[in-house]
């Protein structure tokens, strides 16, 4: 099969071009050419900018089309419409951060969608991401005319993430010492491994697959506690957990999911993290263990520069106060 994938060099493309590889697709990339340039040589790469410079798509045709970097809708509808007729079908990496309530548990795919007062609105943020996600799939959708299959992840999570989201867990628990942990030890929290999400598109794509399907983990309900638990044991831990309130987390301003990765607070906290992937599991879905992931997230995390500044999780001294603090209370 040959398989177009826009973007494919950074984290979740990265995968999904492995992925594919493996597989024995004839792959092609079209991208800026800013991020790591050295990787996958010997494959098609075609050098051009989504926000007005599609010329190396022309004249060209493919099987199917990855998109795995729309974010903005005009854009994404100016590559959907210039390849319609030289593809099949157009997979669409979306998220589920495109609903626009998630104060109720097992959301499923036919939950209302976000929007924008303003949808020409361009400026992606924490409040407009997921409705411009929901305007990129309606511009695929329109575009492709029951030719496209729309996926929505969860938090994506391992080696290469560049977010640290996922990646400041292990990483500090395999640290050793006290680790704060935040609020209630039995909310369950989803994620997905981006080598599982992009073997399972790459499925997917070979079965002609369309519609939209929900895509995070694992199979069976997780909490936070066995999450950490699991985690310190595949990567051998030493350290302590220390759980704290979140009346007292919020009282000191410390930043829910970007301070600590996986917390959430208010109304969403109840959906964002029990959404129903029933669909995608009749589809094949499936996950590699919690503990393979943590120890490969390691692993990877250990390459990266000592001096990397990380993107998520608490600053050591920031940990070290609060957790004082706490124990003054007591």
């Amino acid at each position: 099969m040959k398989i177009l994938i826009l973007g494919g060099t950074i984290f979740v493309g990265r995968h999904i071009v492995e992925a594919a590889i493996d597989r024995g697709h004839e792959v092609t990339l079209f991208n800026r050419g800013n991020h790591n340039p050295d990787l996958f040589s010997g494959i098609d790469r075609l050098t051009g900018d989504r926000d007005g410079n599609l010329n190396a798509l022309r004249d060209r045709a493919w099987d199917v089309v990855i998109d795995t970097c729309g974010y903005v809708p005009r854009i994404v509808r100016d590559s959907a419409e210039l390849l319609a007729p030289a593809i099949d079908r157009y997979i669409f990496i979306s998220s589920i951060s495109v609903y626009a309530d998630f104060s109720r548990p097992k959301l499923d795919e036919n939950g209302e969608l976000a929007t924008l007062a303003d949808p020409t609105l361009e400026e992606i943020n924490g409040i407009s991401y997921g409705p411009l996600k929901a305007l990129c799939e309606k511009a695929v959708e329109e575009s492709m005319l029951g030719r496209a299959l729309i996926i929505r992840p969860g938090l994506i999570v391992g080696p290469h993430d560049p977010t640290d989201r996922f990646t400041y867990w292990p990483y500090h628990l395999a640290q050793g010492g006290e680790v704060l942990v935040p609020g209630e030890p039995e909310r369950q929290v989803q994620f997905i491994d981006a080598r599982d999400l992009a073997q399972w598109t790459i499925q997917m794509t070979e079965r002609a697959e369309i519609g939209v399907f929900q895509a995070t983990g694992p199979s069976e309900p997780l909490t936070f506690m066995d999450m950490l638990e699991r985690t310190k044991q595949a990567v051998d831990s030493p350290a302590r957990l220390t759980w704290v309130t979140e009346k007292y987390l919020i009282e000191q301003k410390v930043e829910p999911w970007m301070e600590l990765p996986l917390w959430i607070v208010g109304p969403e906290a109840k959906g964002l993290m029990t959404v129903d992937i029933s669909k995608a599991l009749a589809a094949g879905l499936s996950f590699r263990s919690l503990e393979a992931t943590a120890r490969d997230t390691l692993a990877w995390a250990k390459t990266r520069p000592a001096n990397h500044e990380w993107k998520a999780g608490l600053d050591p001294q920031r940990e070290t106060a609060l957790l004082a603090g706490w124990h003054d209370l007591f």
